[in-house]
């Protein structure tokens, strides 16, 4: 790191703690649940302590204790919507629209927490833009995503998604040219973003709260699926795969696919809603395995399964491939499909795992590593921001 970048890495480090830098803010798609983009958002609020929030719609009840509901937090028209909070996936079409209307404050940093269109709120000219990007819109850049979305609208409504999408993504690319620097929460999304956007981004892991010792003792039988349970994570995989092979399966978490598969009535299945992470984690220090059928981008929560003791069955494409280690802290299968992942439950079954090795992987995620990783970056960008 050059001199100017250590200086002001300093003058970050000191801004932090425990003075806060004096001119941030902090922008958001959307604030309605504390899953793995907001635990991202809660850890990046550290390092600006008093810095406002920016985003689309804000549930404060359903974000429950999370430390993000003391900010004061700024919303988009989209908020005064009846229902807005809670059916803000059927305004996709506006959600570029809204952010565009946000009008940032003059500050020296933004801090951009993204996977939809927060980039596209207005920011001064003088402001450093930082955008921790957990994924390019993927329902306007993946075909598959896009149909599956498309399927869901009114059929009077369908014909018009293409032209939506479109102006979406003009937007969006628009945005992304404001942005000084993109970080990626994997380098599959890095890859992602170079293709999208062609920009090149740096690379920091997300934090993930790994436990300080080993969790060891005797596993019950069931496995988990934890999420927002939609069509791409691939429950059906799971459940699947558990009934061919007499295996119970407890579904943590929220989604159209829990009805759509009519989970609360199957036999092998415990749908439990929504939990408190202490009830996750207790959850993931008993089970026999995490299962993890669909393509993610990073995806916190098999790291805090192994980081427990407790091995992942995952599918062995986008994130996954970076943070599971075959034979250490899981298995992979290759194709997306019930026989491979009752071949791949097979093979965790009969592998012998230890939770000192598991907890030892976990560490490369620990949220000191992401605070300091986040530090030199930011300090890094307003430095270079400063020479330019």
């Amino acid at each position: 790191m050059t001199a100017s970048i250590a200086r002001t890495g300093e003058a970050l480090e000191r801004a932090t703690s425990p003075a806060p830098l004096p001119s941030a803010v902090l922008t958001h798609h959307w604030l309605v649940r504390p899953r793995g983009g907001e635990k991202v958002l809660e850890a990046l609020s550290e390092l600006v302590p008093d810095a406002e929030i920016y985003t689309l719609v804000y549930d404060a009840a359903g974000m429950g204790d999370s430390p993000l509901t003391r900010r004061r937090v700024h919303t988009s028209v989209l908020q005064r919507l009846p229902g807005g909070t809670r059916h803000y996936p059927r305004l996709l079409p506006v959600l570029p629209w809204a952010a565009r209307r946000m009008r940032l404050p003059d500050v020296d940093l933004v801090v951009c927490s993204d996977a939809s269109v927060a980039k596209a709120m207005q920011a001064s000219e003088r402001s450093t833009v930082v955008c921790y990007c957990h994924s390019p819109m993927r329902y306007a850049y993946e075909a598959a995503l896009h149909r599956e979305y498309r399927d869901t609208l009114p059929l009077p409504v369908r014909p018009f998604w293409g032209l939506v999408t479109a102006a979406a993504r003009s937007i969006d690319r628009r945005a992304a040219r404001r942005v000084d620097l993109f970080v990626a929460n994997s380098a599959h999304v890095a890859r992602r973003i170079e293709r999208v956007y062609g920009r090149r981004a740096v690379v920091v892991f997300p934090p993930v709260d790994v436990p300080a010792a080993p969790v060891i003792g005797t596993r019950d039988d069931f496995y988990l699926c934890i999420g927002y349970h939609t069509r791409y994570k691939r429950l059906d995989l799971a459940v699947e795969a558990c009934r061919r092979l007499g295996r119970r399966l407890v579904a943590i978490g929220t989604g159209p696919e829990v009805d759509r598969l009519r989970l609360r009535r199957a036999p092998n299945v415990e749908v439990l809603d929504w939990q408190p992470d202490a009830v996750v984690h207790e959850h993931l220090a008993r089970a026999r395995g995490l299962l993890f059928p669909g393509e993610e981008d990073f995806g916190i929560v098999p790291v805090e399964a192994f980081s427990r003791g407790c091995p992942v069955a995952a599918y062995a494409i986008g994130g996954a491939t970076e943070t599971v280690e075959p034979g250490v802290t899981g298995v992979w299968f290759e194709r997306q499909s019930a026989d491979d992942l009752v071949a791949a439950m097979r093979r965790l079954e009969a592998t012998e795992f230890d939770p000192e090795a598991m907890h030892r992987s976990a560490q490369r995620f620990a949220r000191d590593r992401f605070l300091a990783e986040m530090r030199e970056v930011l300090a890094g960008a307003l430095a270079g921001r400063l020479r330019s």
